[in-house]
């Protein structure tokens, strides 16, 4: 069977996630993985390992009533970086939020070690979650 390139591995994560299928999408993750995301709301902070991932994951799920969704638009990759150009929605309180996000993950070994997240207006997305 032919391992599957950085881009792949991230793709099959994301359409994963799309399915709720967290145990394929920990498949793509390494038992050291680092998952940053910024800001100030209550989502924000740097999660270390599948598990501190996943409660992030609950947390997600838990303020958006289940109603977070992530598209990958565009997935590029080069060396161990693969950038994920995408769409993020949920709904909070009756309020519906889109907006664009960049992903940027770093692969090492067919396992994703590291997760950045970059917002297109961090303000907006902070007090999306807040309230």
């Amino acid at each position: 069977m032919q391992t599957p390139s950085n881009a792949e591995l991230i793709g099959e994560g994301y359409r994963a996630f799309a399915a709720g299928d967290l145990s394929a999408v920990l498949q793509v993750f390494d038992s050291d993985i680092t998952w940053h995301v910024p800001g100030r709301s209550p989502l924000s902070g740097d999660y270390h390992g599948p598990d501190e991932v996943l409660k992030f994951f609950g947390l997600c799920q838990e303020l958006s009533g289940g109603t977070l969704k992530v598209e990958a638009e565009e997935i590029l990759a080069a060396g161990e970086r693969v950038v994920v150009l995408s769409k993020v929605s949920a709904e909070r309180h009756g309020e519906s939020w889109s907006a664009s996000e960049v992903h940027v993950w770093r692969v090492v070994g067919g396992r994703a070690v590291e997760f950045r997240e970059y917002q297109a207006d961090q303000e907006a997305e902070d007090a999306f979650w807040a309230s």
